[in-house]
């Protein structure tokens, strides 16, 4: 919903809007084109930065108001940590408080044990963690390894409790992520584990059945549930507590080096 203060934006908007139609209409007023305007000191360009009215139609304004997300804004969401019982669990135990905050009743092992998984390597192919959760998400160690899962499975798996209230909109810019969250809607997404970029050094070729992609073992799920002009606030599950939080543009630069991936439940 739109804060309080769009509200009384968008109602001295529409007030200032209608009187200078009245005085228009009336031809009370008439800032531009007449004798109280002198086009060398005011070349056409200025006026119309200076006077957005006459560019832009009320609707626009209207959206310009409505359609940004909040300057700020932080939700609260259940937090659960992944270990002991999934060191390799992070996209599950993140899935998990964002059903959980959409009212679900589900715990990471369900869910765990319900996530698609592929092997870590069979044969020269490695495992796609576009087609289900790579290895072994219950070890950490050489032994059984385990990578990761990206948002088509994990979204394939939410839609089994909450159906179209899924929204995978991966893909999308960061702006879509805050606008979901200014709506109240907390944000499953993938960065790096560190939330800064990830260096090309970490980055290795992965040669899977369906093709080649480049992955990195520094990345990392948690759940967004808040942001400011400077900083991330998120649900981390190998942290203590919720609110953890992130220098923002570093933060937002590691998402994107993962594809964008966000989740939101409508």
């Amino acid at each position: 919903m739109p804060s309080q203060g769009r509200v009384f934006a968008l109602m001295l908007l529409i007030v200032f809007f209608c009187i200078m139609l009245v005085l228009g209409e009336t031809g009370l007023v008439e800032v531009v084109g007449n004798s109280r305007v002198d086009p060398e000191d005011h070349p056409q360009q200025d006026l119309q930065q200076e006077n957005p009215i006459k560019q832009n139609s009320i609707k626009q304004y209207i959206n310009h108001v409505f359609d940004g997300p909040d300057v700020e804004k932080k939700l609260s969401a259940p937090h659960i940590r992944q270990l002991p019982e999934l060191p390799n669990g992070c996209e599950v135990t993140s899935l998990t408080m964002l059903l959980r905050d959409a009212g679900v009743v589900t715990d990471k092992m369900k869910l765990a044990g319900e996530m698609k998984k592929v092997p870590f390597q069979a044969g020269r192919y490695m495992g796609n963690p576009n087609e289900g959760f790579v290895g072994n998400m219950y070890r950490g160690d050489r032994n059984h390894p385990g990578f990761a899962v990206y948002h088509g499975p994990v979204a394939e798996l939410a839609e089994k409790y909450l159906g179209n209230r899924v929204h995978d909109f991966s893909g999308s810019s960061w702006t879509d992520v805050e606008k979901e969250i200014s709506s109240g809607n907390p944000v499953w997404i993938i960065t790096s584990i560190h939330f800064r970029p990830v260096p090309d050094s970490a980055w290795r070729n992965w040669h899977t059945e369906e093709g080649d992609m480049r992955i990195t073992f520094q990345e990392h799920s948690v759940l967004v549930t808040g942001y400011d002009r400077e900083h991330i606030f998120f649900n981390d599950p190998l942290a203590d507590h919720e609110g953890s939080q992130s220098e923002k543009a570093a933060f937002i630069e590691a998402w994107e080096q993962f594809g964008h991936q966000a989740i939101s439940i409508r």
